[in-house]
């Protein structure tokens, strides 16, 4: 009988290895799962999860993600390719005239895949198109330039475009220029920032005893220009940076001019998380009726 016992507990000895191994095959599984569903993840509720986190957390400004693009849709994994780079046309073949492939499309494939839409992208590299072209056949190509940022299309217009230096009264060929500016920009619903910002020099009057009163002012002033032209105000905002948001050293008078500037913002729609949203005002009540007697 003990032989007997003896044989049957080896016999069960020998399989327990049935049960590791179908427990490593039960976590490979789960694993390849886990993997399969994040690159999956939707990328537009990814980005905006991410910058409405970063806002919560104090973040002065919404996390940037980068989202690459596959067959299957967003992916989290993103892999690299090297970045090609072509000639300009009219400037030969040498090395130093190529530029890269994402700066002859106006920067749209660089920011591609991070919550924008073809359609958003087209739009406002359309208007893009039509600035530069209104800066070209006035000759202000060198004091009205647009460019493509992540947060979006950023068109920079020199101080003495629109302002007398220390003055934030526009003139009448400002208002005919933001007249321009206005009607190319009502064709996209996207929120427009007007920042104002100034050179270092400073500045103390009555009216502006800083920078900070002066280039809040002046971009006060350009809102309600735009506003005035038909812009719906409720996608306008103005900021004022002062002096400290320079774009070229203040150390030469080239300088100074290109710092002195009034930035328009065309935001992208994926920061609309970021804007303060807006309230409906509730109807006021009826009055109550009076019951007769």
């Amino acid at each position: 009988m003990s032989r007997k016992r003896e044989h049957e507990a080896e016999k069960e000895n020998s399989e327990r290895w049935l049960l590791t191994y179908s427990d490593l095959i039960t976590l490979l599984m789960i694993f390849f799962v886990v993997l399969y569903s994040m690159s999956k993840v939707d990328a537009e509720r990814f980005q905006a999860i991410a910058e409405s986190l970063n806002k919560a957390l104090g973040g002065g400004t919404p996390a940037r993600i980068e989202m690459a693009t596959s067959p299957v849709g967003p992916s989290l994994f993103q892999s690299g390719t090297p970045s090609s780079t072509t000639t300009v046309p009219g400037k030969g073949t040498d090395p130093s005239n190529t530029v890269n492939a994402d700066q002859e499309t106006d920067g749209e494939n660089k920011y591609a895949g991070q919550g924008n839409t073809d359609a958003e992208n087209m739009s406002i590299k359309g208007i893009k198109a039509k600035l530069d072209k209104f800066a070209a056949d006035n000759g202000i190509q060198a004091k009205l330039v647009s460019s493509m940022e992540e947060r979006g299309l950023v068109v920079s217009i020199q101080e003495t475009l629109l302002f007398a230096s220390g003055s934030a009264k526009i003139d009448l060929r400002a208002q005919e220029i933001l007249q321009s500016i206005s009607t190319v920009l009502a064709s996209a619903p996207n929120q427009i920032r007007v920042e104002g910002h100034t050179d270092n020099l400073p500045i103390h009057t009555a009216q502006f005893p800083s920078n900070w009163e002066l280039s809040v002012i002046r971009a006060t002033n350009v809102v309600q220009i735009l506003q005035h032209e038909g812009i719906a105000p409720g996608r306008l905002s103005a900021a004022g940076y002062g002096e400290y948001r320079p774009i070229a050293s203040n150390d030469t008078s080239e300088g100074h001019d290109r710092n002195r500037r009034i930035d328009l913002i065309i935001l992208r729609s994926k920061y609309d998380v970021t804007e303060p949203q807006q309230t409906p005002i509730s109807a006021p009540l009826a009055p109550a009726m009076k019951a007769t007697p």
